[in-house]
């Protein structure tokens, strides 16, 4: 892995990086996202100095986007206030986006300190390791949990304790059909002794997902595409993307985005037709964007408005903007071509896609 140097200490600074992009998000999708953002965010201080829309520019489709925010927070803080991450816990648990996981794994295997970091694969070990009955997410159980883990730090090495917990839930102690015969603890598990891997802990009710409609405005002048940049905390928060609403229902789509820009920017807009539909799954519901091609007679209440911008075409690779804008925006007819050129309206195939993100506000 390229957070773990084969020889010398670790660098606290890529620890941390790397442990923010593994919450929530596959291994195999972190690398290469990781890789860019050290070869463009190098050091703690080149973070600290960048601008936000830069580091959400690196951390655009990895979803879960308050991590990023928190990143630029967390650097700028620990660089004012220590000269670099703290080798505290108590210090690093006052840095934004730290909680005890995070500040429990950047204290271990970075700084070497004795400190317990139970994610969600550390605790499903320990829970049947030491046969825990109940939910290993609960926050009482989770302190039941990492008491246990306690018992386990090896003082010399408490980040290779931690991590070969987490990667032990990674790769063999699974939530379903666990590798049991191939697990070098089994013989100590109580779960495994007493048959009851697949009970410990409890397979998790799924909540009912439920749809969210966004409906989004095709705005162009000149070869530039209107953007607007949400409000923090929310969906996409701090993101740019098309500018609209959301909506609970279908009904009256075309409508509520048309009274919805008139208010926004203080103009009345001619929404047209439906360029594009998509559907995309975020955590915990299935978020359908349509797109409809829209016109702006008047420029409205524009001037001076730091969350809205026209945005060239070769300016959309260094914005923030969330994988299911980067595909409206593609589905819809592409970036805008610059004037006195042909545009191709979308082909059918693109006026309706369907892609699976697994991408989290």
């Amino acid at each position: 892995m390229p957070w773990r140097p084969p020889s010398g200490p670790p660098d606290p600074y890529r620890v941390w990086i790397s442990e923010v992009m593994l919450q929530q998000t596959r291994l195999e999708t972190v690398i290469p996202y990781y890789r860019r953002f050290l070869a463009r965010f190098p050091t703690l201080a080149a973070l600290a100095s960048a601008r936000e829309e830069e580091v959400l520019a690196a951390f655009s489709g990895l979803g879960y986007y308050a991590r990023g925010r928190n990143l630029l927070r967390a650097a700028r803080s620990a660089l004012a206030a220590h000269g670099g991450l703290p080798a505290s816990v108590p210090a690093l648990l006052e840095l934004p986006g730290f909680g005890p996981y995070t500040a429990g794994a950047v204290a271990s295997i970075a700084f070497g300190i004795p400190e317990v970091a139970v994610d969600g694969n550390a605790a499903r070990v320990l829970s049947r390791l030491f046969g825990v009955p109940g939910d290993s997410g609960s926050p009482r159980k989770r302190r039941e949990l990492s008491a246990l883990a306690r018992t386990l730090l090896c003082r010399d090495r408490p980040g290779d304790v931690n991590q070969s917990l987490m990667e032990l839930g990674a790769t063999l102690c699974l939530p379903r059909a666990p590798r049991c015969e191939r697990c070098p603890v089994a013989r100590d598990c109580a779960a495994f002794r007493h048959g009851r891997t697949g009970s410990i802990p409890p397979p998790r009710r799924r909540a009912r997902r439920r749809p969210l409609w966004l409906a989004l405005a095709r705005l162009e002048r000149g070869g530039r595409l209107l953007l607007w940049r949400r409000p923090e905390p929310g969906l996409f928060g701090g993101l740019w993307q098309l500018p609209g609403v959301e909506l609970e229902c279908e009904e009256g789509a075309r409508a509520r985005l048309r009274e919805a820009l008139r208010a926004f920017l203080g103009a009345s807009c001619r929404v047209g037709d439906e360029v594009a539909t998509l559907v995309r799954a975020l955590t915990h519901r299935d978020l359908v964007l349509r797109v409809y091609r829209c016109e702006l007679p008047e420029v409205g209440r524009l001037e001076g408005r730091p969350d809205l911008r026209f945005a060239a075409p070769d300016e959309l690779g260094e914005l923030g903007l969330a994988t299911a804008m980067r595909r409206a925006i593609e589905a819809s007819g592409g970036v805008p071509k610059v004037p006195g050129r042909a545009r191709a309206g979308p082909t059918a195939a693109g006026r309706r896609r369907r892609g699976k993100g697994g991408e989290g506000p």
